[in-house]
This record gives structure tokens, sequence and C-alpha cells, in this order.
């Protein structure tokens, strides 16, 4: 049995690449991760992502904006408008840049531990 490097597996699916080659896209649109890999042929539809990229998602964002959030407001105290209008931009664009790099990634560490019908054997 081949080692499968998580690091690597996980770079590549951070920038939605296949975890084994890292050559061929690992989704068919914005979430939906491919049945097998165009370029090497790796079966992809084994993957159990589920909740966790939602998940991680929310964690990251939510703690980077809050943070964000109580800085400014303790620092420059801009007016309330500007936080409806800063706040929700930067919450949505977050979440939608992070979700399918977060998914890729996720399922390049189920790749690389053989999780979920992975392994052939």
């Amino acid at each position: 049995m081949t080692e499968r490097p998580l690091t690597q597996a996980l770079l590549r699916g951070w920038r939605r690449r296949c975890p084994s080659c890292g050559g061929g896209p690992l989704m068919n649109g914005y979430l939906k991760v491919r049945d097998t890999c165009p370029a090497c042929g790796e079966e992809l539809y084994h993957h159990r992502a589920d909740d966790l990229p939602a998940w991680a998602t929310i964690l990251i964002v939510g703690h980077v904006l809050a943070f964000a959030l109580l800085t400014v407001e303790s620092t420059i105290r801009p007016p309330l408008w500007v936080h409806w209008a800063v706040w929700p931009a930067l919450t949505i664009g977050m979440s939608l840049w992070l979700l399918p790099r977060i998914k890729g990634a996720v399922v390049g560490m189920q790749w690389a531990w053989r999780m979920h019908g992975f392994d052939k054997d």
C-alpha cells in the first residue's frame, strides 16, 4: 500500500484539484464533486464531506469577522450605515470563497486517510 501524503492532498483539495494527481478538477460546478478525475481516473464519489465544510466555514468566518468587527468598532467607531454595508458583504464574500476550498480539503483528507471507500482493499 502506497503512502498518501496528507499535506499534499489537503493543498490539492484546497486548490480544488484531484487529491491523487493534482491535475484534474475536483469539482463539477460550485460544490459538486466529480465522480472520477478526468486526468487520472481516480474515483472520487466515495467522499462523505457532509456538514464539515459548512461548519468549518462558519467557524472561520465567524471568528475572523467578529474580531474585525470588534476591532473596527472599538478603534474607528464608524457610523451604523458603514457596519450595515461592510459586514454582510464581507460575510457573504468570505463564505462563498471559503466553502468550496474547505470542501476540497476535506475530500483530500478523506482520500489521504483512505476513508469512506477510498481504500481499494
